[in-house]
């Protein structure tokens, strides 16, 4: 059995009640239920979650609550996986015979099923314990510099300081949208970043809502994406 659990407290701080504010007219986790949904490889749509008003909204958008989120596991300090090793065990008191987890945060409004479909076959094909989106810096990161307290600016790597950006290695980091994972790799307790395979997406579809600023930002690419969408449909 494939679950998807979505792990989302109330208790947001640098934008308050991020995930369930409205987001170009929904709130901000119906994204993620929706991308989990649409992809068509999960048995069931979790959310784990501390807050009545999140559960409530994650049923009206059709995921399942089945449990609710412990206070020691809701606070600012708490990492994914214990979250995610909790709501396994949960569902599998349930009698659910969970074999594969996929981790979506509520705060993906550019997440395309298509990339839950490929990472798992990626993780699937190469028989990897995890596997998860990946994008490319914007600018090379052997080239990155630091700001002296006078502000003047020096090479971190000096030894690439000279060479040409096309013949550095390319360097990615993480989108920060989904880990799947098998239920034993989750159990374990290894991070992703150490074990998994990583899916490239475009820069433009990994978007960090940290700010308002963020916020607006991502606003503006969903609307891109969706007009690019009805271009498209309409040719």
């Amino acid at each position: 059995m494939k679950i998807a659990v979505i792990p989302a407290r109330g208790g947001s701080k640098r934008i308050p009640r991020k995930n369930i504010k409205s987001f170009a007219g929904q709130p901000m986790i119906a994204y993620a239920i929706k991308a989990a949904q649409a992809c068509g490889l999960f048995d069931h749509v979790v959310v784990s979650t501390d807050d009545a008003e999140i559960a409530a909204i994650a049923r009206e958008y059709g995921a399942e609550v089945p449990f609710m989120r412990p206070p020691e596991l809701s606070d600012d300090y708490v990492a994914t996986i214990p979250v995610i090793d909790h709501a396994i065990r949960a569902c599998q008191a349930l009698g659910w015979d969970v074999s594969h987890v996929c981790c979506i945060y509520p705060g993906v409004p550019l997440l395309q099923a298509d990339d839950l479909r490929a990472a798992f076959a990626l993780m699937d094909e190469a028989n990897a314990p995890y596997a998860f989106t990946v994008t490319g810096f914007p600018a090379a990161v052997q080239r990155a510099m630091r700001r002296l307290p006078d502000g003047g600016m020096e090479s971190i790597y000096p030894q690439y300081a000279a060479t040409r950006t096309q013949d550095l290695e390319p360097a990615y980091f993480d989108a920060g949208q989904f880990y799947w994972g098998t239920a034993e790799a989750w159990f374990s307790g290894v991070s992703p970043h150490k074990s998994g395979k990583g899916l490239v997406i475009p820069e433009s579809r990994a978007v960090d809502i940290d700010t308002l600023q963020d916020w607006e930002r991502a606003e503006l690419l969903y609307q891109v994406m969706q007009n690019g969408a009805a271009g498209r449909q309409a040719v």
